[in-house]
């Protein structure tokens, strides 16, 4: 009781003294520098925040239970594409060293130590939060193997990545992690551009820079600036530097540690031009301040997000797995509107975007992890920062800085992993390309998605396609144990019609996320979803099926509803009148689960008065307004085993949850009666 006290206590002082700093006028970079001297000084006096739920022993969680390395929805493979034409910006992704064992992390962490051993031991500590996040393609790779980077950089630059900027580590004179670099620098096979990002900060046992418990500090002075700019001249010089108008770009990570970080950037000039390198430009992470470069003596900034940014907490909304849990979980969407809102300032600057981040593994129950982040929404953030804030800059100044290629105990991660694989790599690309380009060259029609668990339900389908003009790209969806019955069928009757074969798991539903996943990223747009309906445990499941058919199928309905998308941009989902059900309608079966996937999704939790959903799980819908389901990349593991369940299943839920998350996308539901102008029964 007196803890909890005295946490409130501490809460609403540090909330009246953010209030009132917030309030009280000053510059954005002093502004800035004061919160980071605060944070430095009294990190462990910061309030605790909101708590999660803390549920109760017996309840179900959501977590994988034997292995977390297979492969969600949204899953992307290795894809060999070329790109089209000249890239609109280089983008430049940030690059940790910290991936093959020395001496000092043996001492500090023990003995063959590197950042995989952090990414390893992560665990949930919330319902679906995902780790251990896993390597895929490239394993858990040692950069002590030059190969390792041949690899990185031909796979970064097939994906149109421009370059990378290596964390550089320099402590007076000391050295840490340069082997990477060093082999970069001596393998001219290596094609990629590169630069340095000296992360000039104090290396502490709490993984943040800060001034306690410090591994080994920095040692600034006049002598250490000239030191430091004659030891990375090696790489100032080579022809694959990144260059900015010609000359070679430099960055520090946090300027404001510099006693003057103007007379350093002012040896360093000098020494550059007599020693022939000629004139650089220095550039500083926007990790702490978001100062004038010029104030520093600078040429630029560069944007680091997360970083001084405070999106949504979420932290209250989640269910504790681990009830000692005292961590942060932030929405990773805000971050992301925040970023791409923010107008160019007046100086020159580099911006950033961000492929998500959770460091939950360098802080094992206590770290900051932001949720919904997701390779479609990061592909969005990318080409609206390249085709807005960078719209009229000159050639020279159109860079965009990722956070990160691989910073796996951090979560910001470009390199393919083993739930999304080539998602993040693939969202580049798409991002660098003109829009629609990356589109599959289909003809304009509707896509129709079966999944087909009874054989002999599946000849009605065809019938009623055929019985009107309207022509649909057919993907049948089938269980192993059906699939030899389903493509006799198909070949018998020539249908044209692509068959995926998926694992009886998640009735009719995970399959049809998995395919409305992938026609989503070939560039579909319209989606009727039907299946097989039998439900033999009603006496009336064959009219309920024919009833749903004749509503959304029939040659009268078809041309209407079409039409409807191509007059409406906001109709999201038709739905067969009559069967919109008020989502109350059994609800204590499905309740949890359905409050899991709202917190989950990240939209708002629903209002069991008002809300409804469409009973039966067929409908047309468009593939975009699907976007929140899609992008929440749920795992096959969440769907029970087939056990013959009628209700209250994973996949149950997620049948009540197309409407919500269709209108939180922005979009509208509908009857088919209504958008074909017949009239509209009451919900039978």
């Amino acid at each position: 009781m007196k803890s909890h006290l005295q946490e409130g206590l501490r809460t609403a002082l540090f909330n009246s003294l953010r209030a009132a700093f917030r309030m009280t006028p000053m510059p954005e970079r002093i502004r800035d520098r004061l919160r980071q001297s605060y944070l430095d000084r009294f990190a462990d006096a910061l309030p605790q925040g909101p708590r999660g739920k803390v549920v109760d022993a017996g309840s179900p969680t959501h977590r994988p239970r034997t292995r977390s390395d297979a492969p969600a929805i949204g899953h992307v493979p290795y894809r060999r594409e070329e790109l089209r034409g000249s890239l609109p910006a280089t983008v430049v992704a940030f690059y940790l060293p910290q991936f093959h064992a020395i001496a000092e992390n043996d001492a500090w962490w023990g003995k063959g130590f590197t950042e995989w051993r952090n990414v390893a031991r992560a665990l949930p500590q919330f319902d679906g939060h995902a780790q251990p996040r896993l390597p895929a393609d490239l394993g858990n790779y040692d950069l002590g193997n030059p190969q390792v980077m041949r690899d990185q950089a031909s796979l970064a630059r097939e994906y149109g990545i421009g370059a990378f900027c290596f964390y550089y580590y320099w402590f007076a004179g000391k050295t840490l992690l340069e082997r990477p670099v060093q082999q970069w620098l001596a393998d001219d096979s290596i094609d990629l551009p590169f630069c340095l990002c000296w992360a000039n900060e104090n290396w502490s046992r709490r993984w943040d820079g800060r001034a306690d418990d410090i591994l080994i500090s920095q040692q600034h002075s006049a002598e250490d600036d000239l030191a430091f700019i004659a030891h990375i001249a090696q790489y100032l010089r080579d022809r694959r530097y990144l260059r900015v108008d010609g000359k070679p770009l430099l960055l520090v990570y946090r300027p404001g540690l510099l006693p003057d970080p103007a007379a350093t950037a002012a040896r360093w000039r000098q020494w550059c031009v007599e020693q022939g390198i000629g004139e650089i430009v220095i550039a500083y992470a926007q990790s702490f301040d978001r100062a004038d470069p010029a104030a520093y003596g600078f040429d630029a900034a560069v944007e680091f997000p997360p970083n001084l940014s405070t999106p949504d907490v979420l932290t209250a909304q989640q269910s504790l797995i681990n009830p000692e849990y005292r961590g942060q979980a932030l929405d990773w969407r805000k971050l992301a509107d925040d970023y791409r809102q923010r107008p160019m300032p007046g100086y020159r600057l580099f911006p950033g975007v961000n492929c998500g981040w959770d460091n939950e593994p360098r802080r094992p129950g206590a770290g900051r992890t932001y949720l919904h982040a997701a390779p479609r929404r990061y592909r969005d953030w990318l080409r609206s920062t390249i085709m807005q804030r960078l719209d009229g800059r000159p050639a020279r100044d159109r860079l965009v800085f990722v956070n990160a290629w691989n910073e796996w105990a951090e979560g910001a991660v470009l390199e393919p992993d083993a739930r999304l694989g080539h998602a993040w790599l693939q969202a580049t690309r798409e991002a660098l390309q003109p829009v629609d380009e990356h589109r599959t060259a289909r003809p304009r029609r509707p896509c129709l998605v079966v999944h087909g668990w009874y054989p002999e339900v599946l000849d009605e389908i065809p019938d009623l396609v055929a019985s009107g003009n309207r022509i649909f790209r057919l993907v049948i969806t089938v269980p192993t144990e059906k699939a030899a019955q389903v493509r006799a069928q198909v070949n018998r009757r020539g249908i044209e019609a692509e068959i995926e074969v998926v694992e009886n798991r998640g009735r009719d539903i995970l399959p049809f996320l998995r395919v409305a996943d992938r026609l989503l990223n070939e560039g579909e747009e319209l989606v009727l979803k039907l299946h097989t309906k039998k439900s033999p445990h009603r006496k009336d499941g064959d009219a309920w099926r024919e009833q749903l058919l004749g509503h959304l199928l029939s040659p009268s309905r078809v041309d209407g509803i079409v039409r409807a998308y191509l007059d409406d941009p906001e109709l999201g989902l038709v739905a067969p009148e009559g069967h919109v059900q008020p989502l109350g309608f059994y609800w204590g079966a499905n309740e949890a689960n359905v409050r899991y996937l709202a917190t989950r999704i990240g939209i708002a939790q629903p209002d069991v008065a008002s809300d409804d959903f469409v009973s039966g799980s067929m409908f047309w819908t468009r593939l975009e307004a699907l976007r929140p389901l899609l992008d929440a990349h749920l795992d096959d593991w969440e769907f029970e085993a087939e056990a013959g369940q009628v209700d209250g299943t994973f996949a149950h839920a997620i049948e009540r949850v197309f409407a919500l998350a269709v209108r939180d996308a922005g979009y509208r539901v509908r009857s088919a009666a209504r958008v074909c102008g017949g009239p509209e029964p009451p919900a039978s």
